[in-house]
């Protein structure tokens, strides 16, 4: 099998060395070009049509343009390049940022060569990888939102609201409930979240509207 053609781009010495030696002494792969910088590896794909990478991974923080900028400029350049981001940061922005801008995969520098190795590997034959992490706030992000209860509140939230909608104070309300005035108060504090609400008005409002 033709050797994969990959290019690396990271401004950490430790890191790159790293990179470069075990892929680089891996057969499956041929490095074309090691980085320390986006501006390096554009002048390097704008002056050398001969290189051309089948992957690249790309750190987002670099000393110059970030990598999530220069993925379009990449994918100008060599529009069939995939592009693995290979970063320390696991935010939820950097993440999207990344995968609009062009990108195929997002790993988080806590994982292995190895798996670093079968992702580029996967990228390769067309498919796509996400260290663990990432993939999790992928899913969390496209997931529907939990759908609240008809019926949110507990029975005895129920008996105290309708108390507060017939006129009572709270000092009234736990006096008719047999309950103290601070449970009182507790249970409105709790009635307030699940109803997302911030005042007594709103509170008698959506009981009246309810019906």
């Amino acid at each position: 099998m033709k050797p994969i053609n990959l290019a690396i781009v990271e401004d950490d010495p430790i890191v790159r060395d790293s990179l470069k030696t075990f892929l680089g002494e891996d057969p499956q792969f041929e490095l074309v070009t090691v980085a320390e910088s986006l501006e390096s590896i554009l002048q390097i794909l704008e002056t050398d049509t001969r290189v051309e990478p089948a992957i690249v991974l790309l750190d987002i923080q670099l000393p110059g343009k970030s990598g999530i900028e220069g993925i379009p400029l990449i994918k100008k350049l060599r529009p069939t390049t995939d592009i693995i981001m290979l970063t320390t940061f696991e935010e939820s922005d950097k993440i999207f940022a990344a995968l609009c801008a062009g990108a195929c995969s997002y790993m988080t520098k806590r994982t292995s060569l190895v798996n670093i190795r079968d992702a580029v590997l996967t990228v390769h034959r067309g498919g796509s990888y996400m260290s663990p992490s990432i993939a999790r706030k992928v899913v969390e992000h496209f997931a529907p939102a939990p759908r609240k209860a008809d019926e949110p509140l507990t029975p005895r939230q129920q008996e105290i609201v309708e108390c507060i909608v017939n006129g009572l104070s709270y000092k009234m309300t736990a006096d008719k409930l047999g309950i103290s005035l601070d449970t009182v108060r507790t249970h409105i504090k709790h009635i307030y979240e699940v109803l997302q609400i911030n005042s007594k008005g709103e509170l008698i409002k959506r009981t009246l509207d309810k019906g």
